[in-house]
């Protein structure tokens, strides 16, 4: 009888031998190597948390938000209060943090600190309200036209290029001025009403290439219905592009109402706007620039983190640009 046992162990010694020997994986390795494999917003996510870009814009932002939620932890004081014993010419106490004079007063004396606090919220609700308004408009329009295609496509594609044409702020400011009173739900939809262009020719686009896939073809196969196709398997992965143009054109929107205000078409009174601090600063710019300063910087700081983390998102989600 034959010994199993031996012939087992030889058999053992030869795989041995012919196996390729263990490689150890240093500890410092690129744990990506390791990792299971991630979906598109997986990988996106995953770079984005490895971009300080997108870490700074997202501190700022949550601090702009904060302060637009809950203004009253930053001043109680009345932004509307106006005392002319404070006197615009007196210069900003830089020293005394989160105090009424810290950025000094304006023409009326109303503390310009509370109002650069105050005016954010407004901001935010305007450029949040209107991409929310256009991105639903604009990537319903583009993603019927780029699935259906034929006349649907003509029609949309049309109508696209007449709003399209019509200049933007000038546009706006149009229908703005038909209103005697223009709230911050006015000057969103005024705004909306010209801005969903960009929105959906860039989802038009995505759609086109979607629908052209292997799994969409394999579901219309299968006998999925065309809302199935639609929102199950083409705009998940047509969505990213207009994620991207829509986080950029937010801080757009909000110099766009902060222009409109500034011209006296935009938020009016007693609405508290950057734009129109900014307009009340340059009649006196001159004598103390610091009242027209202070709103800028605010405007200018909140469209830059919009930017920052559109271009972090747009990062992260091009394959090409990795």
């Amino acid at each position: 009888m034959p010994d199993v046992t031996k012939a087992q162990t030889t058999d053992e010694a030869l795989l041995d031998a012919v196996a390729p020997p263990a490689v150890e994986v240093p500890a410092g390795q690129d744990e990506k190597k390791s990792d299971k494999p991630r979906s598109l917003w997986g990988d996106a996510w995953y770079d984005l948390r490895h971009r300080p870009m997108f870490w700074v814009s997202s501190v700022l932002l949550f601090l702009l938000i904060v302060i637009a939620a809950f203004p009253g932890l930053f001043t109680s004081v009345d932004p509307r209060d106006g005392d002319l014993v404070n006197h615009y010419l007196s210069k900003p106490e830089l020293t005394h943090f989160f105090q009424p004079d810290w950025f000094g007063y304006d023409q009326q004396g109303r503390s310009i600190y509370a109002r650069v606090v105050h005016g954010t919220r407004a901001s935010i609700l305007v450029g949040v309200g209107v991409t929310a308004v256009v991105t639903l408009v604009g990537a319903l329009l583009g993603m019927l036209a780029g699935y259906f295609g034929g006349w649907v496509d003509s029609v949309i594609s049309r109508l696209t290029d007449i709003f399209f044409g019509i200049p933007f702020l000038l546009g706006t400011m149009v229908v703005l001025n038909a209103f005697t009173e223009r709230k911050v739900y006015v000057v969103i939809l005024a705004l909306a009403f010209l801005g969903w262009t960009s929105i959906a020719r860039v989802t038009r686009s995505s759609v086109i290439t979607a629908k052209q896939a292997d799994y969409v073809t394999a579901a219309r196969a299968l006998g999925a219905g065309t809302s199935r196709i639609l929102f199950r398997h083409v705009m998940p992965n047509a969505i990213a592009p207009t994620i991207v143009v829509a986080t950029i054109a937010l801080g757009g929107y909000i110099s766009a109402e902060a222009t409109l205000s500034f011209l006296g078409l935009g938020l009016s009174d007693p609405t508290i706007s950057w734009g129109i601090d900014i307009s009340e600063g340059s009649k006196v710019i001159r004598d103390n620039p610091h009242t027209l300063l202070f709103p800028a910087g605010m405007l200018s700081l909140t469209v830059f983190a919009f930017i920052m983390l559109g271009d972090a998102v747009r990062d992260a989600l091009d394959p090409k640009l990795r």
